[in-house]
């Protein structure tokens, strides 16, 4: 079974499924190791570890197709791939879900954003027509069908801020009927509004929980079973690794500059994993077996 086929089978199966974000090959092989089932490339970390900008509308298509590719390298799991709102307009959104396919991505997310977007629990964002939206979904159906059947497709509005919360159920259940496997409104502000959502759209429905330490400025910190219970079939935590090794690499300069700043030799194990765990982490031993098997005879 592929990784596409595996990832529709999750979806499909009784119980929530839980995707910690991921934005390089590192971060998806400890997501791996740690036992869970699949990882989310969201542009933001994208736009945060390969740019360091924020998740603002900088990425292009290259950008994301070039991590997508590399990632999926380093694991077996099924990566969900964000495209943003597509890259430009339906005809640009085709292309861009060829392209994720190509790169191995075992879902692609579009959304409803105006170009430039903007990161979910921003202010400031605004949707394109409800007619504009659903033409996407349709192009990004349309690519997935023809391009790469098993993929699946997760549509996402972010029309509850700028529209109200009617508007963004009733896009989700047009997205679903133009072809979405998965829906997800961003920036819900209430357990009573991802129930709401939860009830009134006709599809496996995704949720983000932030950073998954505090709460973010919209969507409140809900546990993974309580979501389940509300009819969640998705929790995502977009940011926890990205904002999680940023703490771990501060912690490291800060415990080195000390270092420096009082003459000693720089010892800091509760900083850094050790050498063992790490080697394998990279695939050294995969490499030392292959070098091993296709040495020269010096013989």
């Amino acid at each position: 079974m592929d990784t596409r086929q595996q990832l529709a089978r999750m979806v499909e199966d009784d119980g929530i499924t839980v995707v910690p974000g991921v934005y390089d090959g590192i971060s998806a092989r400890l997501v791996e190791q740690q036992g869970f089932s699949s990882g989310f490339l969201s542009g933001a970390g994208v736009s945060n570890s390969r740019l360091a900008q924020p998740d603002v509308g900088f990425l292009t298509l290259p950008d994301v197709a070039d991590q997508s590719r590399e990632i999926t390298d380093a694991v077996d799991i099924p990566v969900w791939v964000d495209a943003d709102t597509g890259y430009g307009n339906a005809v640009s959104v085709h292309r861009t879900v060829r392209r994720l396919a190509d790169a191995g991505a075992a879902a692609v997310m579009i959304e409803d954003q105006e170009w430039p977007k903007r990161c979910g629990h921003m202010a400031g964002k605004s949707v394109v027509s409800f007619e504009e939206a659903v033409s996407k979904i349709e192009a990004a159906a349309d690519a997935r069908d023809e391009h790469a059947p098993e993929m699946l497709l997760k549509a996402r509005t972010d029309a509850t801020e700028p529209q109200g919360l009617d508007e963004a159920i009733e896009r989700l259940n047009a997205f679903a009927d133009a072809g979405a496997d998965v829906v997800f409104a961003d920036a819900l502000r209430s357990e009573e509004a991802i129930a709401r959502v939860a009830a009134g759209v006709d599809a496996p429905l995704s949720v983000n929980m932030g950073f998954g330490v505090r709460s973010r400025p919209t969507t409140p910190l809900i546990p993974a079973p309580r979501l389940e219970e509300m009819g969640v079939d998705v929790v995502i935590y977009p940011r926890l690794i990205t904002a999680a090794a940023t703490a771990g690499m501060k912690h490291a300069l800060t415990e080195l500059e000390t270092a420096v700043e009082t003459r000693e030799a720089y010892e800091a194990p509760d900083a850094v994993v050790d050498w063992a765990y790490y080697t394998d982490l990279i695939g050294k031993p995969a490499v030392d077996d292959l070098e091993g098997r296709f040495a020269p005879d010096d013989g």
